[in-house]
């Protein structure tokens, strides 16, 4: 089980040109590879995972099932504050994740505030930009180490 599964939902494919003020120049390649990195350093398997499509995302979400996921990791992007059916898939494959935002939520538009997620999420990360992904990164190999 120690497997992480990173999922990185609508848009985020756009980072390091999608409004940078705002969520900075880091590409998600760049950000893949800094988790393969940093989990295999850890002794963990990290796959990524990006759609722009909510059933593409479910779809994945349910294949961990079978496939000795440990922890999920998932930034939701829009999704976040209207998917019902991506908070019932993460609850009905119950594999404990972390939800990640790379800007601040809260100091954002007033939809932004509520998330369908982060309810059932093990934790939430919001507002450290990228580097969100590297601290939740952390936090599930020392919860899988300390499983194991």
């Amino acid at each position: 089980m120690n497997k992480i599964l990173i999922l990185n939902g609508p848009n985020l494919n756009l980072l390091g040109t999608r409004e940078p003020q705002v969520y900075g120049h880091t590409t998600l390649a760049d950000v893949e590879a800094l988790m393969a990195k940093l989990a295999a350093e850890r002794g963990v398997e990290a796959e990524c995972f990006q759609s722009n499509h909510e059933g593409a995302l479910i779809d994945r979400i349910h294949a961990a099932r079978t496939q000795g996921i440990g922890y999920i990791m998932i930034n939701p992007g829009g999704l976040t504050h209207t998917s019902v059916a991506l908070r019932d898939a993460l609850a009905g494959v119950a594999i404990p994740f972390i939800e990640v935002h790379i800007s601040n939520v809260h100091k954002r538009e007033e939809f932004r505030h509520h998330s369908y997620l982060s309810g059932i999420a093990e934790a939430v990360l919001c507002g450290f930009g990228t580097g969100g992904y590297s601290m939740a990164l952390n936090y599930i190999c020392d919860k899988l180490q300390a499983e194991a």
